[in-house]
């Protein structure tokens, strides 16, 4: 067995990671803590969310001794903590044998200047930056089984990476037409903190963070190409559904979209390619991404429809992922029944 903390163990994340190493076959979850000045700390984890009313675990606050113990104790430290938390604790709990998982936006963006102006203060990790690997699970398999600090990627990132890396890794997108991504979520990518703007009294279909999301050069980082992202807030709990318009380069046949598809994700378990555009209610609770797509020969363009659960395969599933490559243990490992 391997022995696993959670930190930030109060929020939506953090109470999915709970549910999921307790339920894991190889994990063992040996603490859950939540920051020093938490209401939430001193409280049962059954208190807070329903679902876990059959789990006894006590949220502790955390502390510097702590972060020190962690890093020494534990097997593998889970993040699900606001980005300047995990930036500040990395070094830490980085110094000893804990492979460090985190969640927040804190590692995934190599160049500090991008991260300064995205994230609004400097980033100073500058060795645990340079060590973390970005856990896109299915497409960074070899770096995630030698790393030692995953940079667990955004939810949004999740979708638009899984539609559009097979088509950049195959060289099928028109480098002179931005590639198009308008992704809608649920109300719980914002937190469990109450707020006006998520409130389900408030909240309509709208766009926000237009032409300035954060997650906009994470997505561009890693697919290697600029784009345009527009993010929508829906009036539903859990879930994304991107849809991703690109052109492709001129002579793009529907077979050669079909076989990027293919040849990208038939060996992995948590994608699932389907016959018809998905929606979100087939992924709500579960670790899978399902993607369909759909090529226009005439005009070149193409759509492709990504669906996830946000807290699942956005965050909480593909972090156990990552620690079931890590661990050499099929990736679907405590994740499907």
């Amino acid at each position: 067995m391997y022995n696993v903390s959670i930190i930030g163990a109060s929020g939506y994340t953090g109470a999915q990671l709970v549910q999921l190493v307790h339920q894991h076959p190889a994990l063992s979850l040996e603490g859950t803590f939540v920051s020093e000045n938490s209401a939430d700390a001193g409280k049962n984890i059954s208190a807070l969310h329903g679902n876990l009313a059959h789990l006894n675990y006590s949220l502790t606050p955390i502390s510097n001794d702590i972060l020190v113990e962690l890093a020494t104790e534990m097997d593998f430290v889970l993040l699900a903590t606001p980005h300047e938390a995990s930036h500040d604790w990395m070094e830490t709990l980085s110094a000893g044998k804990a492979k460090i998982l985190d969640l927040s936006g804190a590692f995934r963006i190599k160049n500090t200047e991008v991260f300064e102006q995205f994230y609004g203060f400097p980033h100073t990790a500058e060795d645990s930056l340079k060590n973390a690997v970005y856990g896109l699970a299915e497409w960074y398999e070899e770096a995630i089984a030698q790393a030692d600090i995953i940079a667990v990627p955004g939810c949004y990132p999740t979708a638009s990476l899984s539609a559009l890396k097979p088509l950049a890794a195959n060289d099928l997108l028109d480098e002179a037409v931005r590639p198009v991504i308008n992704a809608v979520s649920g109300v719980s990518g914002a937190g469990r903190k109450a707020s006006l703007t998520s409130s389900f009294y408030e909240v309509s279909l709208q766009a926000y963070g237009v032409l300035g999301h954060r997650h906009t050069p994470e997505i561009e980082a890693y697919l290697d190409t600029p784009v345009i992202f527009t993010p929508h807030l829906g009036n539903f709990k859990r879930g994304i559904l991107a849809t991703v318009t690109v052109k492709v380069k001129a002579g793009t046949t529907s077979a050669a979209l079909d076989n990027a598809f293919h040849n990208a994700y038939n060996n992995a378990p948590l994608v699932r390619l389907r016959s018809s555009f998905p929606k979100i209610d087939d992924v709500a609770h579960t670790p899978f991404v399902d993607l369909h797509w759909k090529l226009d020969e005439m005009s070149g363009y193409a759509v492709i429809t990504a669906a996830i659960d946000n807290v699942m395969k956005g965050a909480a599933s593909q972090a156990i992922q990552c620690v079931n490559i890590i661990t050499a243990q099929p990736v679907e490992t405590g994740l499907v029944q």
